[in-house]
């Protein structure tokens, strides 16, 4: 039983109590039957091969009487301060041990969650479409995961947790954070002037993958979108500042990249803040080739961005987060 492999795990047994803590769930965590939920998943641009892993798998999740007290308490803790920056529920991965269940409980957690996020969406007067395409992120990390690990699943559901809890938006091509100011981020400025300050509000800016070019012109439209979107549907919020905090600004990549390239030039949007200082060699590798345990000497060179984070590997170099913002 799912409950029995998770309390086995001192970790989630820790994480467990905390929920239980709480007492009785008070939220109704309603699943769509085995009917409705292949559409609301395709919704969610689920691809078709995983959907009757998926409703198979809820019929498990359903018969288990504590595992569905379990996604209660979970819908309850995720849904508490929805909007609020920073007060999301953080989802645990589950362990190997738990099997597929484990691996896709928390998709069905989402799922539970639909109908309070979209009520929060047209609480803010968000457009429909914007709705849909923030929410499809769903799908896109389920691909990832297939990617990676041949099956279905989430990798980082915390990070699907952001979308599902009214932080984060899908506008053209990049996505928006609702997010404060860090302290080292804070501390530079175009030209040695101030930037705003720490614990003021910012949009962090991420970029997908799947989802084309970073061209600039992409990017300007999602800028231009973003501008009117905050301030039609967050004006007690003011939003002056992007921030990004990615290996796409490593300065090393101008190295290696023309500079009329894509990334050279979403580069250059940023006054670059700080770099880190510790290697994260499996981040572009994960995000470019797939896989962040692939061997570097097996690392594929089909195009420039391949060859650039491949041949600086092979040479003995290290990629490094970059850390960035612009003024709106």
């Amino acid at each position: 039983m799912l409950l029995e492999a998770l309390r086995a795990d001192a970790r989630l047994a820790d994480w467990l109590r905390d929920l239980e803590s709480e007492g009785a769930p008070g939220v109704e965590a309603l699943l769509p039957d085995a009917d409705e939920l292949p559409d609301i998943l395709l919704d969610l641009t689920v691809a078709h091969e995983h959907i009757n892993e998926l409703v198979a798998l809820r019929a498990r999740l359903v018969a288990d009487p504590e595992a569905m007290t379990l996604l209660a308490r979970c819908v309850r803790r995720f849904v508490r301060d929805m909007g609020e920056i920073d007060k999301g529920w953080e989802p645990p991965p589950f362990p190997a041990s738990t099997g597929a269940l484990g691996r896709c409980f928390h998709l069905y957690v989402f799922v539970a969650a639909l109908p309070f996020v979209r009520a929060y969406h047209r609480s803010r007067g968000i457009p429909d479409d914007v709705s849909r395409r923030t929410l499809a992120d769903l799908g896109r990390h389920v691909a990832v995961h297939h990617r990676r690990l041949g099956t279905s699943g989430l990798l980082f559901p915390w990070w699907i947790a952001l979308h599902f809890h009214g932080e984060l938006f899908q506008l053209g091509r990049l996505q928006f954070q609702r997010a404060r100011m860090g302290r080292a981020v804070a501390a530079t400025g175009p030209g040695g002037g101030p930037a705003p300050g720490p614990g003021e509000y910012c949009l962090s800016l991420h970029i997908t993958d799947f989802h084309g070019p970073l061209s600039p012109a992409a990017c300007d439209r999602s800028l231009a979108l973003a501008r009117e979107f905050f301030a039609l549907h967050y004006p007690d919020e003011r939003y002056d500042v992007a921030i990004c905090h990615s290996w796409l600004l490593d300065p090393q990549l101008k190295r290696y990249l023309p500079a009329d390239s894509n990334i050279v030039r979403f580069q250059d949007r940023f006054e670059i803040a700080y770099e880190e200082t510790t290697p994260d060699d499996q981040v572009p590798v994960g995000f470019v080739f797939g896989d962040p345990e692939l061997p570097v000497e097996q690392l594929p060179r089909r195009n420039s961005v391949e060859r650039a984070v491949g041949d600086h590997l092979r040479a003995g170099g290290h990629w490094y987060g970059g850390h960035g913002w612009f003024a709106l």
